[in-house]
């Protein structure tokens, strides 16, 4: 069974490790979700379904004809996310309480390490950093890659909402319980202006885990937010006639691999360590560190709709 981060926090007697968790989960729209398969090693092995076996109506007297089914074998490896905080002792002693000048920079590392996560998780490829691990949009492939071009803009059709109803469609068992709608902020609104465009009242809107959270068929449509550069984890870029055309993922979350769903990997959880004072130089230090990486145990356990027109 998997624990998600908020689940793992309850069971952490450790107060630095607890804090570090529960900044975790209120910087990031994923890991507040993602529920985490914990194991032994630096790698996950696991089958994955590629040919059923044949079955057929025989008469009486008549053998079957022989068949298996065929399995692939698939590897998700691990990645390191982390680094180190360092508080000079002149800033901890003149500046503040040293519990309190430490933590400040440790929420920063914590929220940093949180965006690169989302980022990764989207946009990871181990062709371009092979320390990180490989994201949605290298993993999602064929039927699972719906294209909106033509479908017409967000704010002014019944069309967009029915490409959106596909793409939910595409991700088997999805529901407000376990999946997630991410996309950029920009089109959440457009959904809405949308919707009320059509003569409907305003989408459901709700309160989970503390946050203020706009649903679609009771399914949360979330921002994933910006990059540690600032530009946007799930950007807008220029399409046909100069207007702007973003991406939509609809994600299936899942505790175990018979859940074929999207779920997180780690050895741990989040580590952190108060490493005391270093001895290369006057500082008090901090390790946070995240063994992690993402599987996806089943074929329709996400999708990602492209081309769709902001407008």
């Amino acid at each position: 069974m998997a624990l998600t981060l908020i689940e793992s926090a309850k069971l952490t007697l450790d107060d630095l490790q607890r804090g570090v968790i529960e900044v975790f989960v209120q910087e990031s729209p994923i890991l507040d979700r993602l529920p985490l398969i914990s194991f032994e090693g630096s790698a996950f092995a696991y089958n994955e379904e590629s040919t059923l076996p044949g079955v057929s109506f025989r008469a009486v007297n008549e053998a079957y004809p022989e068949s298996t089914g065929t399995l692939n074998q698939r590897i998700e490896t691990l990645a390191i996310l982390g680094g180190d905080s360092d508080v000079d002792r002149f800033i901890a002693k003149t500046r503040g309480n040293l519990n309190d000048q430490r933590a400040i920079q440790e929420m920063l590392k914590i929220k940093a390490a949180s965006i690169h996560f989302s980022d990764q998780f989207f946009n990871g490829d181990i062709q371009v950093n092979p320390k990180g691990f490989d994201g949605l949009r290298k993993r999602l492939i064929g039927r699972q890659v719906l294209d909106a071009k033509g479908v017409g803009p967000i704010a002014n059709g019944h069309e967009f909402f029915d490409a959106l109803d596909r793409l939910t469609a595409s991700v088997r068992g999805i529901d407000g319980s376990n999946g997630a709608l991410y996309m950029n902020g920009e089109l959440i609104a457009r959904i809405r202006s949308g919707f009320r465009r059509l003569g409907g009242s305003e989408l459901l809107m709700s309160d989970i885990q503390g946050k203020r959270t706009t649903l679609w068929n009771g399914i949360p449509l979330l921002d994933v937010g910006q990059k540690l550069d600032g530009t946007d984890i799930l950007p807008l870029t220029a399409g046909t006639g100069g207007k702007e055309t973003g991406d939509i993922y609809a994600v299936r979350f899942g505790k175990t691999e018979a859940d074929s769903a999207v779920s997180g990997l780690t050895n741990g959880g989040i580590q952190a360590t108060d490493l005391g004072e270093a001895h290369d130089k006057p500082v008090y230090r901090t390790r946070i560190e995240f063994y992690c990486g993402i599987a996806m145990f089943g074929g329709k356990a996400a999708a990602r709709l492209t081309n769709v027109l902001n407008g």
